[in-house]
């Protein structure tokens, strides 16, 4: 590999061709601030924060697109360096709505950072500040303009990675803003809700539609049971919020937490009903090997997905599992089998999931999933950042708590079920118990070939004479053109998992917010991802039909998987959606 040598503050630095300036300077361990910055996904050179200065060179560069050079010399903190990052800041604040103490992003904002330590005058400039109506119509995500800087990484976020461009840039000059097509409603646009652009934001623009205070007034509420469950990612990304390193297993913690929101208050484990997905899946699966039904079998967890498969691909409907997502089938568990079991009216209890991904708030409002006409099963979706809110307002020192266990009897389960939270999981789980299913006495368990961060994961396996070939993607800008190569016939699968977040739930749109020098530079997916890789191989059980609970609500409850009350409460139907409204 071909090198170039140059000097950054006069300290020698060697790095690969095609290296960047702000490439090199992270190498000599030198930060350079950044704002529209976001490696592998937005990289223009528009905000200008980034700008340093070189010898023989006129004029400031900017470092993220400027090319290492042999012989460069670089500085980044020259007198005309800090005044030109100091006058940019304060230009991007003359226009922008500095609401910091009530903004969910207040104490982890790039622009709050920025303006910080370079000791800004917040009125240096003064403008007209525009005005723009703020959007709150969707059920997941709230767009609030007057706070956007213009960076365009929810462009990019949206359009690179996810292939969705339901945002962009609109008109020009002092007008120019980050809108959708004619300016309409998020909520009538075709969004699938994945939030890539609420993490990929920089400021407080995007954020969740915050519920908090709908699961407080339940709490406070003396006729309401208040029964949470969490999703199997959040174990893995909940410390974050709490400043614990990334990919710390705050399970217990977490569970301890909860409950201390209030007396009546339960916490329980969603990787229960991971479980139960991949039982009701995988039977599903080897029903439509057998007997001929449509293959290949899509993945149905993932909400940003389906929805995706309902606006731009609804011919392939039928290829989705007609199973619901962990999510939707706790919440049938909950206001179903365990009310029943208490004697509780479902109308006394308040069901709230805690999830990793702004989909979630879509997907627990559809028709579709309703165990019952007269009720949402599921009354509340919290991300990953708003149950931390919770328990900060709680005042509980979370990480100084005591471990604790979920409570009964949705307390236990597998391996299998942890590992929903990667990219790949959710089809390794489904292969355990799959080739049992077709095979009684089959003893693989781990299926590492599905694993990893690769764009497309594929593998072939040999299950009791049957062929089994499966794929693995995660991004909807990947799944994309693996949907095509399964239209044009070029991929021959019998399952393929989907995840719309690139790395899977572990970087949903709900999950704690990162710093720049993480996102840039860190490996998050990747730990994210061993905590949960950890978590499997230490598990008491690892494979979701060897799980105590689920043999409980089988023998209590559905009998069996795919039986008549199973089909009921554990499985849905699709709607084809315009490609081009909500």
């Amino acid at each position: 590999m071909e090198t170039v040598h140059l000097k950054i503050n006069n300290i020698p630095v060697e790095v690969p061709q095609g290296y960047t300036i702000l490439q090199a300077a992270k190498q000599a361990n030198i930060e350079i601030p950044t704002l529209c910055y976001l490696k592998d996904i937005n990289c223009i050179g528009a905000c200008r924060v980034c700008m340093v200065e070189a010898k023989n060179r006129r004029g400031l560069l900017a470092a993220c697109v400027y090319p290492a050079e042999e012989g460069l010399e670089v500085f980044t903190n020259t007198p005309a360096v800090i005044k030109s990052r100091k006058t940019t800041i304060e230009l991007l604040l003359s226009n922008h709505k500095k609401k910091c103490l009530s903004c969910l992003r207040n104490n982890n904002c790039e622009l709050q950072k920025l303006a910080l330590e370079y000791g800004v005058d917040e009125d240096r400039f003064q403008s007209e500040e525009p005005i723009y109506e703020i959007d709150d119509l969707s059920p997941y995500i709230v767009r609030d303009n007057n706070k956007c800087i213009n960076c365009m990484r929810c462009v990019a976020a949206c359009k690179n990675v996810q292939s969705i461009s339901v945002i962009g840039a609109i008109r020009r000059g002092f007008d120019a803003h980050v809108g959708s097509a004619f300016d309409k409603s998020l909520d009538n646009a075709p969004c699938v809700g994945c939030g890539q652009c609420v993490v990929s934001c920089p400021v407080g623009a995007l954020t969740e539609k915050p519920q908090e205070d709908k699961v407080w007034d339940a709490i406070a509420d003396p006729t309401k049971k208040v029964l949470f469950f969490t999703a199997p990612s959040i174990k893995a990304t909940l410390g974050e919020a709490f400043d614990m390193p990334i990919g710390t297993n705050v399970e217990g913690k977490m569970a301890a937490a909860i409950k201390r929101l209030g007396e009546n208050v339960s916490a329980f484990n969603m990787d229960f009903t991971a479980d139960l997905t991949i039982i009701e899946e995988a039977n599903e699966l080897v029903e439509r090997i057998k007997n001929g039904g449509t293959l290949p079998m899509f993945t149905s967890c993932c909400p940003g997905w389906v929805k995706f498969v309902e606006h731009y691909y609804p011919e392939m409907l039928p290829h989705l599992s007609t199973c619901k997502s962990p999510q939707a089938m706790f919440g049938a568990v909950l206001k179903g089998y365990y009310c029943q079991k208490n004697n509780i009216d479902p109308k006394d209890v308040f069901v709230v999931s805690v999830i990793p991904c702004t989909a979630k708030k879509f997907e627990a409002t559809r028709p579709q999933l309703r165990s019952d006409e007269n009720y949402d099963d599921v009354d509340v979706a919290l991300t990953t950042r708003e149950l931390a809110r919770m328990i900060k307002r709680a005042g509980i020192d979370f990480t100084n708590l005591p471990e604790e266990d979920f409570d009964a009897p949705f307390n236990k389960a597998t391996g299998g079920g942890a590992i929903f939270g990667a990219t790949g999981g959710v089809l390794e789980a489904a292969l355990r118990t799959a080739a049992r299913i077709l095979d009684g006495d089959f003893k693989k368990v781990d299926f590492e070939e599905v694993r990893g961060p690769e764009e497309v994961r594929v593998a072939t396996y040999e299950v009791a004479g049957v062929t089994v070939k499966v794929a693995v993607t995660s991004g909807l800008g990947n799944a994309r053109k693996l949907v095509e190569k399964v239209k044009s016939g070029e991929a021959d699968y019998q399952m393929i998992e989907v995840m719309a977040c690139p790395g899977g739930c572990i970087n949903g749109g709900g999950q704690p917010t990162r710093s720049d020098s993480v996102s840039n530079y860190v490996d998050y997916k990747a730990l994210r991802s061993k905590a949960l890789y950890d978590y499997d191989k230490n598990a008491e059980f690892r494979v979701c039909d060897d799980s105590p609970v689920i043999k409980m609500i089988y023998d209590e409850f559905f009998e069996a998987p795919g039986k008549e009350k199973a089909h009921h409460y554990l499985h849905t139907s699709y709607t084809a959606r315009d490609k081009y409204y909500k």
